[in-house]
């Protein structure tokens, strides 16, 4: 019986890695091209990154279950921030917001085929390496926003391998946010780190929830440290409320 679920797992695995090659292939020039026409043309692409993200969702057996969308006003644009557990949050966060946004990425994901073209076209790049490219990263996240354009960050910088409930936040989001008076929107992700652990290629079908809270409206605080970790205990008890 055990060698019979090895080898289940084994092929649903197979099974992911076709579905999202595949699907990632037709869509991919919809994905790609937009972003050849500026910034707002990238509208289509989300589009197209949204039909992914739900074909592949409804293909592979992971569902994504959305909660408190209603706290996200139409026709705003946003700082949203999320905690960062599993490949598998993407998909579910692009579903979830409204509209076009602009995740701020580690110039890592730019070698990986494919989706390096995705991430160039999608997202701001940032080597945590540099100075001078994290400012310039944070600069051009601030010229998307005057152009009524949603950003995403996740502030723990990277997928959480901890067993922390949440890691250390860094300033990012939270310079932006006193310096455009634009308001966060935290978002936490629940279930993608046990389907698709950090690191790994492991798989499982089942749920994810998107917890979207309310707004933190930056007006409220004169200090970003404060607004960091004000931001950092509502994500905290967001997870520990919906767990």
């Amino acid at each position: 019986m055990k060698r019979i679920n090895h080898i289940i797992l084994f092929l649903y695995r197979v099974w992911v890695f076709l579905v999202f090659s595949v699907f990632m292939i037709i869509f991919l020039p919809g994905i790609i091209l937009p972003a050849f026409f500026g910034q707002h043309a990238v509208s289509v692409t989300y589009f197209f990154m949204k039909a992914w993200s739900w074909v592949f969702s409804q293909l592979t057996f992971i569902r994504y279950k959305i909660i408190g969308r209603e706290n996200i006003e139409k026709g705003k644009s946003y700082i949203y921030v999320s905690n960062h557990t599993s490949f598998l949050d993407l998909p579910g966060i692009a579903m979830t917001i409204r509209g076009q946004f602009r995740p701020l990425a580690k110039k890592e994901l730019l070698k990986i085929p494919v989706f390096g073209w995705i991430t160039r076209a999608t997202c701001v790049v940032v080597d945590r390496t540099s100075n001078e490219s994290r400012k310039k990263s944070l600069d051009h996240l601030k010229e998307i926003l005057t152009m009524g354009i949603n950003i995403l960050i996740f502030p723990e910088g990277t997928q959480n391998r901890s067993k922390e409930i949440l890691q250390s936040f860094k300033d990012g989001a939270f310079r932006i946010a006193a310096d455009t008076q634009k308001s966060l929107l935290p978002i936490v992700v629940l279930g993608a780190g046990k389907l698709m652990p950090p690191g790994t290629i492991q798989l499982l079908p089942g749920t994810i929830r998107i917890v979207v809270g309310k707004e933190i409206p930056v007006a409220d605080f004169s200090d970003t440290k404060v607004l960091r970790e004000q931001t950092k205990a509502i994500m905290h008890e967001m997870i520990i409320s919906h767990t």
